[in-house]
């Protein structure tokens, strides 16, 4: 989403109202004032007819309105410091209001509003809690690691909707208690839904951001002022320390470290320029981040000389330029390869330097990295913490989510079953299990194992990222690749059915047993429990909820030394017979490529397996992401060497993108 410029929004200066949008770190910032005493009734009567109005659509979703008739407003908010409550008045226009009065209601399937908030507002990062508001729908979403969020429930709420004609009105009261204080700033946004009767969903927000519900820097800023309050504009530049066509962040920090708890982040156009209203008071200007990433290079979001204002009321004042430099981080990489192939004690030292950079550099929590040379395992090293918040090192049983790395563990089995005649890999699976969620299609009774290990089901990764939910074929199935996690959901129904026995008792029994692959699971136990990392988005942990049920597209739970058997059975083709290998290591999807992102050597699908073609003979391997955790493996198997890699982070891709090239091929 492009960063927007600096606009207008509503402003009471002088008991004048008049139009300037001002975007803060993350979209947007509003200002609180004292309110009298409100009824929360969805009837705005008794509120200020001068309080501040805010438009809802400064971040509207790809699908927009057609017209403010479809969906446009502005809310309003203040707070009581003698109840120690927020406040907000949302009025919204929408011509085709939808309620889903279903047992199936979800969020996407209705008009609604979801309200997100950052209690405490730590600069060092806290928590948010969401609340997922319509007629028929209350939902949460609570940081389960922050002491306010955690915490947060309905009963703190007191909500409101009512409707007239094409306008309806939400009243909001939330109970802060001590986190409600004069002078300090906390975090706020708010999806509203517009769902219409074409079948069209749309939403607005007010900051920008995805995620809003988990990540405290997706969400807007208020600051809660005393009434009459005068602010003052700070203005200012942000530039290279050199002339360059390189992308400047587009944000910065103002902090008052006077008033710990009162800061906020401009945003900062394309030629550096930055302007934003605060109250009276010293600031330190800073960046958001430690590093910053516009393209392929790093740089690192420090100012060479630390930038202090000091401003008072009604003052207008130009800021120090802050200056950063324009000289990339060293990316580490050296220009030939082979280290995995002459790896040595000086290889490992080098190897850690490596990790620990890059974990440094994208703020990666924790990684466990395994390397196999000349067909065993050489090194295995852990780095880092489970939790950020906890600080708990991750240790040699610390377990991550493998994610899509699942996929070809439970191929083993399949290809296992295949050769005793269990499975017919060409087969219709709809004989051997129909599936109702798609036999309207009669395209599916197409389907058969084989088009699920190579990803040629044409069901969709997902069912759920569709608005309506509903399982469908986007091509007929064996014409062509889409990646599909459904698919292998649908093949492990069948195994479980044509062998009469759990999935997780096949996968003991045809890989967990055979491949030595103990201390893997695929649901929740309570050993996982005990070990399992936690999951982080922009650096701050999930709640590590566990799977109930295995899922044959994600939910393996492993780590690097251990996994390096599953790579090694692969490499020295145990369990299969060698034709059953070249099936598994030849071609059988082309993968859709653009001319920017087709690689420089054949790359494709196998069975399960994405195979390259490199300089170094074929590899083997499989990425996995389910967002809060990414890893990799990849096992040059003419060269006996390969390397796995588990991290609990989402911003791990450059690092993982990385390790071929450090280990094994070198830059580009």
């Amino acid at each position: 989403m492009p960063v927007p410029s600096f606009k207008a929004i509503c402003l009471l200066v002088s008991g004048i109202l008049f139009q300037l949008q001002l975007s803060a770190h993350n979209g947007s910032i509003a200002y609180a004032y004292p309110l009298g005493k409100i009824k929360v009734d969805g009837d705005l009567s008794d509120w200020p007819r001068d309080a501040i109005r805010y438009k809802i659509a400064v971040h509207p979703s790809d699908t927009r309105p057609k017209n403010d008739a479809d969906l446009s407003g502005f809310f309003q908010l203040g707070y009581n410091e003698n109840n120690q409550s927020l406040y907000l008045a949302f009025t919204i226009t929408d011509d085709d209001f939808i309620e889903d009065t279903s047992a199936n209601v979800r969020w996407n399937t209705q008009d609604g509003l979801e309200l997100s908030i950052d209690a405490r507002h730590l600069i060092t990062g806290s928590g948010v809690a969401s609340f997922m508001y319509s007629q028929k729908l209350r939902n949460t979403n609570n940081a389960f690691y922050d002491p306010f969020a955690s915490k947060a429930t309905w009963e703190m709420m007191e909500v409101a909707m009512i409707r007239r004609g094409n306008t309806r009105y939400y009243e909001w009261r939330i109970r802060l208690g001590d986190q409600l204080a004069v002078g300090k700033s906390i975090g706020l946004d708010f999806h509203v839904f517009d769902k219409d009767k074409d079948g069209s969903f749309s939403w607005s927000a007010w900051g920008q951001g995805g995620s809003k519900y988990v990540n405290p820097n997706s969400l807007g800023d208020v600051l809660l002022l005393p009434a009459g309050a005068k602010l003052a504009t700070i203005s200012g530049k942000l530039r290279w320390d050199k002339t360059s066509a390189t992308r400047l962040p587009g944000r910065i920090r103002l902090d008052n470290p006077g008033k710990p708890g009162l800061w906020l982040t401009a945003m900062v156009d394309s030629l550096g320029n930055y302007t934003t209203l605060v109250p009276a008071g010293k600031y330190m200007l800073t960046l958001a981040d430690t590093y910053y990433h516009p393209d392929k290079q790093l740089y690192a979001a420090k100012e060479e000389t630390p930038v202090t204002v000091v401003v008072k009321s009604g003052q207008q004042v130009t800021a120090k330029d802050v200056v950063l430099s324009n000289t990339p981080m060293p990316d580490m990489i050296p220009d030939s390869g082979l280290l995995l192939a002459d790896f040595t004690a000086g290889s490992a030292a080098q190897t850690d330097r490596f990790i620990e950079t890059y974990r440094q550099y994208y703020g990666i929590p924790g990684v466990s990295l395994a390397l196999i040379k000349d067909g065993k395992l050489v090194y295995h090293k852990t780095y880092g913490v489970t939790n950020t918040m906890t600080g708990q090192k991750v240790t040699d049983s610390t377990l991550f989510e493998a994610a899509s790395i699942t996929k070809p563990v439970f191929a083993l089995a399949v290809e296992k079953l295949a050769e005793r005649g269990v499975i017919d890999l060409d087969k219709p699976l709809y004989l051997y299990l129909p599936y109702k969620d798609i036999e309207y299609d009669e395209r599916y009774k197409l389907i058969t194992a084989r088009h699920v290990l190579t990803h040629r089901t044409g069901f969709p990764n997902w069912r759920w990222i569709n608005d309506n939910g509903k399982l469908d074929l986007k091509f007929t199935p064996g014409t062509s690749f889409g990646y599909s996690g459904e698919g292998f959901e649908y093949l492990k129904m069948v195994v479980e059915k044509i062998t009469g026995k759990k999935v997780e008792q096949v996968l003991e029994e045809e890989v967990i047993q055979p491949v030595g692959l103990y201390h893997t699971f695929f649901s929740k136990n309570d050993s996982l429990q005990r070990v399992v990392a936690f999951g982080h988005i922009n650096k701050l942990p999930n709640n590590n909820d566990l799977p109930e049920n295995p899922g044959m597209a994600y939910s393996m739970h492993t780590e690097a030394a251990i996994f390096t058997r599953f790579m090694l059975y692969l490499m020295e083709q145990k369990g299969l017979k060698a034709s059953t290998y070249d099936t598994i290591f030849s071609k059988h999807s082309d993968y859709p490529f653009d001319d920017s992102d087709r690689p420089k050597v054949p790359t494709y699908m196998g069975m399960s397996l994405e195979i390259r073609e490199t300089p170094y003979g074929k590899t083997f391997g499989h990425g996995g992401n389910n967002g809060d955790f990414k890893c990799q493996f990849e096992v040059y198997k003419d060269m006996k060497m390969g390397y796995a890699i588990f991290t609990n982070s989402d911003t791990s891709d450059e690092l993982l993108d990385n390790m071929r090239k450090f280990l094994v091929e070198g830059k580009d």
